[in-house]
This record gives C-alpha cells, structure tokens and sequence, in this order.
C-alpha cells in the first residue's frame, strides 16, 4: 500500500502547491479548527506543558495561548505542504536573514559551522532558505519517514535549491564527510529524550522544569570543534518569517562539559518565553521531568 498512498499524497501536495497563499491560509483556520475543536488533538498535553511551564498562568490567558498555539502548529502543517512546492524566489523572499553579518567571519575563513535551533515557528522552510541566503554547503538532519516513496520525494523536494538532507541516523558520518567542506550543519536540537538515552543527557532547568537535552549538538561540536549559531525563526505575519542569528560559542572546546548545551537552553527558552504560542508544545518534552 506504500506506492497507492505515496501517490495520493503526491496529487494532494501538487493540489495544494497551486492554491493561493490566501486559500492556503483558510484551510490552515479550518484545520486549526478541526485539530483543536473537533479532534481535540493532544489538547490536555498541551494544556498540561503550558500550565506546568508557566505556573500561576490564568484560564483567560491558556485560552489564548492555547488557540495561538493551534493556529500556529496548523500553518505549519500548511506551510510544510507547500514547501513541497514552493518557488525559490518565493522562499528567498518570505524567509530573510536579517543579520547574515555573523557569518561572514566563518565563511571568509572557510570554516564550517553547527546551525541550532528549536521546533519553534516554521523551522520547516529553513532547510530550503539556507543555501539561497548563505554560500556554505548546507546539510540538514531529518528523520526519514515510514513510506518510502514519499521519504525519496521529500528528501528530492527539500534538496531541490542545493540542501543536502541526510538521515538523523547518519549524523556522525556526515559530520566527518563534511565537516572540512565549508557546511552549514543544520539541527533542532529539542527533540524529547528517549528514556533509554537519559543517562547520557545534559540535565538543564527549562520552562520551570528540570529534563533531559541531547548530548549530540554539544557533542558534534567538541569533536569536530565547530562553532554554533543559533536561528531565532519569528513570523513577521502569516508566511512570512525573519531569522536573526546569535553565535553560542565560536569555539566549543572551551566551555565545560555541558555548557554549550546550557547555552542554546537558556536561548531557546528566552526566544519562547517572548512568544509561547510558537513552541511545539503537543510534543511531550516534558515527560522525564524530575
């Protein structure tokens, strides 16, 4: 059944690739609509992680973070259909980096470099932006989907504007394949902790909780000794985004174990605390909190 949905899935992104930006945006409200209302999809998770992230939070106040929070995760959908499709110059111009300054200094010295961020706004569009905006030959980690028809059309459309997408499972072999060639290594690095993994986690203080984080961003770094630069992606309105980008560290080896990981919390946690609604807050992040 992998190839019959493959293709309905491919006729569905083509539909949906030709609708104006305002039809786009009024199926995003139904869908808003219909994950929130209708669906009520993983409404008490996220109600959970919002009063438990901001205790003291009042009902009026949830509520609309809440329908905030569900309009931004359905343009997202939204937005992730029509990257399948979306034009270059579309993209060059809906998606702008605002202060490319801060890599000039990397890019002069032909010195890769580790682009952080979180599942904040759209962080989708990114991976077909960079290469417009930047010279550096740019790789993004992704996790490879179930049917593989559609994982060879995702990684084909995504690559289209000169993105490399590589397997989350390969990261360690593209870092040592790469890392000499001038990249930009591109990586969410908030994803939630499998338990199994947690003994190898950096334990940070975040949005009034104390949970795992990844050790692979701070690890890639060290070993490679690459500097990271954090991508604060805000929405200036609806499909149009500004991305401002902040160096953590221009040298990883020295900071402490641990502290470079501490550094992208505190950064991310600051950008979310602006906007709460922009998070991924349906996504358990939570769950082993202690």
């Amino acid at each position: 059944m992998e190839l019959p949905g493959a293709i309905l899935f491919i006729i569905a992104v083509l539909i949906i690739g030709l609708l104006p930006a305002t039809l786009l945006y009024g199926l995003s409200d139904l869908l808003k609509f219909t994950a929130l209302h209708i669906l009520r999809y993983r409404t008490d998770l996220v109600r959970k992680n919002l009063t438990g992230s901001f205790p003291g939070i009042t009902e009026n106040e949830l509520k609309r973070l809440i329908s905030l929070y569900y309009k931004n995760l359905a343009d997202n959908i939204i937005e992730g259909i029509w990257a399948f499709t979306i034009s270059k110059k579309q993209i060059k111009k809906r998606y702008r980096i605002t202060n490319p300054e801060v890599l000039e200094p990397f890019s002069l010295a032909g010195q890769s470099i580790i682009g952080v961020t979180g599942h904040y706004s759209n962080w989708e569009w990114g991976s077909l932006a960079a290469s417009l905006h930047t010279d550096f030959n740019v790789i993004a980690f992704y996790k490879q989907m179930n049917n593989k028809y559609i994982d060879k059309f995702a990684r084909w459309s995504r690559s289209r504007f000169g993105t490399t997408l590589v397997s989350i499972k390969d990261t360690s072999v593209s870092f040592e394949k790469y890392k000499d060639i001038k990249s930009l290594f591109l990586l969410a690095a908030d994803q939630g902790m499998p338990k199994h993994f947690s003994d190898r986690a950096f334990w940070i203080q975040f949005l009034n909780h104390n949970i795992p984080f990844l050790h692979g961003m701070e690890k890639h770094a060290r070993n490679n000794n690459l500097p990271v630069i954090y991508i604060d992606v805000q929405r200036e309105k609806r499909g149009w985004y500004t991305v401002e980008l902040t160096v953590l560290t221009a040298n990883p080896l020295e900071l402490e174990s641990g502290k470079l990981t501490e550094i992208y919390a505190r950064k991310l946690e600051s950008v979310i605390l602006k906007k709460p609604e922009n998070w991924l807050w349906s996504h358990n992040r939570f769950k082993l909190s202690r």
